[in-house]
């Protein structure tokens, strides 16, 4: 530690009384420059984790033990339900409003299969305990009545008069976990819960079986609010650089002083383990136009140790990255190597959430008669290792992982005080020691112990594989009737409902479904939840003042606190590869690590990344220049990042990837293609909206056009139409490509590179910087300009179809840039319209589990989009609605305002001081300054409505010839939409295509 006591809370000890609460434990936190308390609160046994940083992105949670009996979602349910009112704060949506009203960095709320979880993030001491008042509240005291039960978990509505009238079931959560179980992985996952926890809580879907969901009554889940939601079943968790004693004044003051002590009843026992191994097969959803041949998925899993016991969770954590971390790990080798499927199967790696922990391993895109070969490759591969032994090497390169990613502080994907919470909630749920979890020193000492005496890891490996019986081979094979078997059901079940229901139920259903329609068109007032003005934004922008020395022209260097981490970052202009070429340069992105190089091959090249750094990579990227015409500039960014004492091994790994790659393995390169492919796809379902708004988009500009050949659906079929064909023919033409754009990119007029990290580093780097200058070519061009890329002028109106429940739909136009003065309105017009109009009618009126409103200020596009939506025609119509809404001006001073910070609290995000840095580098290539960010901020913080419906006028109406409409669902919810989409304003119908 850099200081001998915690200065921000002094004379906090262990075995103190302090506000109501014994502290157990204080101890540092070395490798974070933090300190850890966990304590307990005396009267109600509530749990709290602090941890005292100097981070000022503060972060609380609160946490709960949710142990469902059954697959109704209840867990699931009530996470949303809680947030819907409470008794401080009775409106119908305090989260989503305090989303407009908060500087947050990040709000969400999690449901996993044990616990439940309300986390929020904000650098803002009044936006702190702003939030913090708001969660307590809801997870506490929520009003959870009927209605509010009725939107967010499931309800009954009669559609159609008379004899067309039918029943339909609705609801945020059922129609979300209809998305979630039409995907794959989401259903192998949940299988494997399901088999290998037979006799615990894990064996039920805790997001909720679409089938079982609809039994869930609205006094079960008061009552599991009732067990699950109290101060003795709660662990509290601070994090970042306000002082300890004021949260839990706070809190005891607002909650706990009101409870007293219970016993929830909510231990979770272990899983009685098995004396044999088990088999199972189980079905997931596919579309039937879908080619079935090796559709399969093949996992093997077991469960491993308690939880509880860190040391246990270490080993298997080492022994994940020796088995299956890279390409060279034994296991992973063994299984792609032979050909039977093309990456590994979902749910594969080692899960420490669950009491009893697991490990799985398997491929996908398989045949089901390929079972046993890949239980017995599996087993043969593990036998074989602790017969031969473990290389050395491999075991300290899986040390050097844990010792790196120890070490470094990211914001990616959350920020980094969830991040530890996350890391630690499913442990100290069960009885673990958070602190022995975030201070793994003892355990690596012991580890590197008994790895001293001698075939220790091998040992492991009989333990928790070859030895244990608790095994299961899971197939999970496609069907391609079970979307239309399970439609067919629901429609019975619905019809049988109806029958049963006499005329004045039917008209109770009616009166519900007009009542809370009513609730979600009323507006209310809102004033009783806590806010921030305008006065509590900084008129500063993130970023400003990170100053980078200029070395040479082309290298960029700057001094960082990265706790002893520097990073490399370089890009390379793509501007040059001829159109030809063009669609290939993300696969050679993919590949380029991972292929080999003229030293060494694929699998020494895995080895010695894993050894040296913490990661090397290339991405394809896409932006449009901020300064001149706004010229398309497509480039390839190549990063890494290592510990300082292995800067120079980085940079001779650096060297030879980017003077040496070769793609002759061509077996290698079937294998990563096929790869590539299938987790293209997999992506499809979880990233529906996205790639959306990236169809509607790609038609406006040279940049969007190249996003959707780079990252969209025509890059996925692209892939399809490369891994169907790959004799060895193909395959060298594939080569011969990606060894021609490697040619182009690397050579030294066609990079720019940056240093990140600290001074001593620094001064090492930058001498290993300009020798990888050096050893690049110097023949070749500058590749820092626009693309020969062709844009078609027609606008699309589409359906593409694959295997979904559900669909996410977009809608695009063009309106103006950043530098534009109308910019900052369009920014504050996509947060109204999301918070004041989208919400309402697609998440609580529609069911889908959101809808969103864009503004992309580099390209100058907006958008619409839904995610896991019931709905298509509704959700143009809706997208239609919105220019009335923005332009009606059926809205106030604080909604702007109250947008005004939405916007703030997502351009201030903080990152760590590595990221921030390389941020900045890469918005020098683009040619966007600080001085043009800090413009348009104070232009947005001199906004009125007046100034709002001027821009709205402007880019808003109900001409629709200029937008854009792509729809991705299933082939049969296309068919059934588009007939009426004719009949929509300016309507037509959609050119149906399959992804």
């Amino acid at each position: 530690m850099q200081t001998e006591a915690d200065s921000i809370n002094p004379g906090v000890v262990a075995g103190q009384q302090k506000n109501g609460y014994i502290v157990d434990m204080v101890a540092p936190l070395a490798d974070i420059h933090a300190w850890v308390y966990r304590l307990t609160h005396t009267a109600t046994g509530a749990r709290h984790i602090h941890i005292s940083t100097s981070d000022p992105e503060n972060t609380f949670g609160v946490a709960f033990k949710t142990v469902p009996e059954d697959s109704t979602g209840v867990a699931h349910i009530l996470e949303h339900t809680v947030l819907c009112g409470s008794a401080r704060f009775p409106v119908r949506d305090p989260f989503f409003s305090m989303i407009k009203r908060s500087l947050s960095t990040f709000m969400n709320a999690f449901t996993a299969s044990d616990w439940t979880l309300y986390p929020f993030s904000t650098q803002n001491r009044k936006d702190f305990y702003n939030l913090m008042d708001v969660y307590l509240d809801a997870a506490f005291f929520p009003l959870m009545d009927d209605l509010s039960f009725k939107q967010e978990g499931h309800r009954l509505e009669v559609e159609g008069e008379g004899k067309s009238s039918h029943l339909v079931y609705k609801g945020v959560v059922y129609n979300e976990m209809k998305g979630a179980m039409s995907s794959p992985d989401q259903v192998m996952v949940r299988t494997l819960l399901r088999v290998l926890y037979p006799d615990t809580t894990y064996r039920y879907n805790s997001g909720g079986d679409p089938a079982v969901i609809p039994s869930l009554t609205h006094s079960q889940l008061k009552a599991f609010h009732a067990r699950h939601y109290h101060p003795s079943n709660a662990y509290f968790y601070t994090y970042g650089n306000l002082p300890l004693s004021d949260h839990l004044d706070f809190i005891q003051d607002r909650v706990l002083s009101r409870f007293e002590r219970i016993d929830p009843r909510t231990k979770v026992p272990r899983q009685p383990r098995w004396t044999s191994a088990r088999t199972c097969s189980h079905t997931y959803p596919l579309d039937p136009c879908e080619d079935i041949a090796k559709k399969c998925q093949v996992s093997v899993g077991w469960l491993l140790s308690d939880i509880e016991d860190t040391f246990e969770m270490l080993v298997a954590s080492v022994l994940e990255q020796i088995l299956i971390g890279n390409a060279a790990s034994p296991l992973r080798k063994a299984l792609m190597d032979s050909g039977m499927g093309t990456a590994l199967s979902d749910g594969t790696g080692f899960d420490g959430e669950n009491r009893d922990t697991l490990f799985a391993v398997g491929l996908k895109d398989v045949t089901e008669k390929d079972a046993p070969a890949i239980e017995a490759l599996v087993l043969d591969t593990l036998k074989t290792l602790a017969q031969t032994g473990i290389d050395p090497e491999l075991v300290e390169s899986a040390i050097h992982q844990i010792e790196f990613h120890r070490k470094e502080v990211t914001n990616t994907p959350y920020p980094y005080g969830i991040k530890i919470l996350i890391a630690i909630v499913g442990s100290w749920l069960h009885g673990g020691d958070p602190g022995r979890i975030l201070s793994l020193d003892a355990d690596l000492e012991r580890f590197r112990q008994c790895l001293g005496d001698g075939g220790f890891l091998e040992s492991r490996i009989h333990r928790y594989f070859l030895d244990n019986p608790h095994r299961v081979r899971l197939t999970l094979v496609p069907d391609t009737q079970m979307a239309e078997n399970e439609r067919l059901r629901v429609e019975k079940e619905l019809a049988d409902q109806l029958s049963r229901l006499d005329t004045a139920a039917q008209d109770r259903i009616r009166e519900d479904a007009a009542e809370l329609k009513k609730r979600q068109e009323s507006p209310e007032d809102i004033n009783c939840l806590p806010t921030l003005t305008r006065t509590d934004i900084p008129e500063t922008v993130t970023g400003l003042g990170i100053l980078h020395k200029t070395v040479t022209p082309t290298l960029w260097s700057c001094d960082q606190p990265t706790s002893g981490i520097f990073y490399f970052s370089g890009v390379l202009g793509a501007g040059h590869i001829s159109p030809d070429l063009l669609p290939l340069v993300p696969f050679f992105c993919y590949s380029a690590s991972k292929v080999g190089s003229a030293t060494h091959d694929y699998t020494q090249v895995a080895r010695l990344i894993d050894r040296y750094t913490g990661g090397i990579g290339f991405m394809s990227t896409v932006h449009t220049r901020f300064d001149g015409k706004g010229a398309c500039l497509p480039f390839v960014a190549l990063s890494g990042k290592s510990l300082n004492r292995n800067v120079e091994p980085l940079f001779s790994i650096l060297r030879e990837l980017t003077t040496q790659v070769v793609f002759s393995d061509h077996a290698r390169l079937r294998q990563l293609l096929l790869e590539y492919q299938t987790r293209l796809s997999s992506a499809v379902v979880h990233n529906g909206h996205r790639l959306a708004i990236s169809l509607a988009s790609r038609n406006f500009s040279p940049s969007a056009r190249l996003q959707e050949l780079w990252g969209g659906i025509h890059h996925l079929r692209a892939v399809k139409a490369l891994s169907a064909d790959t004799d060895d023919k193909s395959m060298a033409r594939l080569a011969d490509a990606l060894r021609q754009i490697g040619s182009i990119l690397f050579c030294r007029d066609n990079a720019k590179l940056a240093l990140v990290g600290e001074a001593q580093a620094l001064t090492h780097a930058a001498a290993q910087a300009t020798g990888l200058f050096d050893a690049l070519k110097s023949a070749g061009e500058n590749g820092f300009s626009p693309p020969v890329l062709t844009v078609p002028e027609t606008l699309p109106a589409e359906g593409w179809s694959t295997s979904t429940a559900v669909s996410f739909v977009a809608k695009a136009f063009p309106v103006v840039r950043l530098e534009h003065p109308d910019s900052p309105a369009l920014a504050v017009i996509a947060k109204m319209l999301r918070s004041l109009y989208l919400h309402r009618e697609i998440r609580e009126k529609g069911g889908a589990y959101g809808g969103f409103a864009l503004y992309n200020a580099e390209d100058g596009l907006f958008s619409f989009g839904s995610y896991r939506d019931p709905h298509i025609e509704n959700t143009l119509k809706v997208y239609q609605g919105a220019s009335d809404f923005i332009c009606s001006g059926n809205y106030t001073e604080s909604d702007v305002n109250e947008a005004i910070l939405q916007v703030c609290s997502e351009m201030d995000k903080p990152d760590p001081p590595g990221t921030a840095a390389r941020k900045a580098f890469f918005r020098q290539m683009i040619g966007l300054t600080d001085e043009m960010r800090l413009e348009s901020r104070k232009k947005l913080l001199r906004l009125d409505k007046a100034a709002i419906l001027a821009a709205a006028g402007r880019y808003f109406s109900p001409d629709t010839t200029q937008s854009a409409i792509a729809v991705i669902s299933s082939q049969d919810q296309l068919e059934a939409a588009n007939p009426s989409l004719r009949r929509l304003p300016g309507g037509r119908e959609l050119d149906l295509r399959r992804i």
